[in-house]
Parts: structure tokens; sequence; C-alpha cells
């Protein structure tokens, strides 16, 4: 399944998790690697990509993956910018099938405010969100502990956080594995 309008929105008959995340923080890539497909979601070296919902039905189960539109991509026209924010908020709007949106932080940089707004429209529209952090392999071991315990942190008073940072690489595969077992148990049983 490929990239959708609002008006061409799926039926919500599949459980769904959304993946949310500034411009170039890997999405891309964390997709790919959950689902061991290298070519699913198109990475691209080039911020500000993805730029419509991008719905991934995983075979063999009941679950759909979207791809959120990057935010903080300051090189995009302004009424670009808010179109991408319109379409992300109306989608989650009453999307009673959507169990959680995994925000992805990139482990260099740790939260920033960009991010703390998007974690506000997640609070305010009461959608359990998950942050993921990214690129792990690029800092040393005690930095990840570090950015880990901060993040943790940061969110504990945030009403639609879940209280569990995963840190992740789709390099190297670290963390991917916990992170299948938290969408996993999501998942209805059968």
């Amino acid at each position: 399944m490929g990239a959708v309008s609002l008006q061409q929105l799926p039926e919500p008959d599949r459980t769904e998790i959304a993946f949310a995340g500034r411009s170039n923080v890997g999405k891309s890539s964390l997709i790919n690697a959950l689902t061991r497909q290298n070519n699913l979601a198109r990475a691209s070296g080039e911020p500000g990509r993805t730029r419509e919902l991008n719905f991934f039905n995983v075979d063999d189960t009941d679950l759909r993956i979207v791809d959120l539109p990057g935010y903080g991509y300051a090189k995009a026209p302004k009424d670009v910018v808010e179109k991408w924010t319109r379409l992300t908020r109306n989608f989650l709007r009453g999307r009673v099938n959507l169990k959680r949106v995994y925000l992805l932080i990139d482990s260099r940089h740790g939260l920033k405010t960009v991010d703390e707004k998007i974690m506000d429209v997640f609070d305010e529209a009461a959608v359990s969100y998950q942050i993921v952090l990214t690129k792990t392999d690029k800092i040393k071991p005690p930095a990840v502990k570090r950015i880990t315990e901060e993040t943790l942190q940061a969110i504990m008073k945030r009403p639609a956080a879940f209280p569990r940072v995963v840190a992740t690489t789709s390099a190297k595969g670290d963390g991917i594995d916990v992170l299948r077992a938290e969408i996993a148990a999501l998942l209805p049983e059968f």
C-alpha cells in the first residue's frame, strides 16, 4: 500500500501503529528493519521526503504501519509544513484502531522543542505514544544510557506518553527485537 491523501484513508480494519519524527530521523530505515524488508519504506538522504501518510499492511498479521510526514524541516515552505501538520492532526482524530504512535528521536540530539510540540499534539489528542531513540550506533553506550534516562524523565508527566523508551539502531539491528515485542503486545490475541 502506498501514500494516500486524507480523503483516501483506509478503513480502520486492522490494528494500526504509526511512526512520527523529525525529518531525517530514520523512520524509513526503522520501518524497513522492523519488517525485514529493505525497500518497503523509501529511505532518503533528503530531509522532508515523506509528505503524505504512507500505509503498509504487514503480511500475515492484522497490523498496519503508518508512516507520518516528517516535521521540523525548516527548508520546506511554511504552507507545506502547515499542510503536513493538518494531515497528521486529522489522521489522529478518531482513529480507533490506532494503538500507538512511535515518536522517533535521534539519540545524538535528544528531545528538541519541535518534538515537545508534537508530544503536546499527541497529549491533546489522547493518542498513546512511545519514544524510540534512533541511530544509537552513532554514540557511545554510556551516552545511550544517559539519553535514554533523560528522555524517560522528560516524558514522565505527559499524560499520553507510554513510560518506556526503546533505544535502536537500524544499521546494526540493536533494539529492533525489543521494539518488535512492544508492537506485538499491542496486537489482539488469536
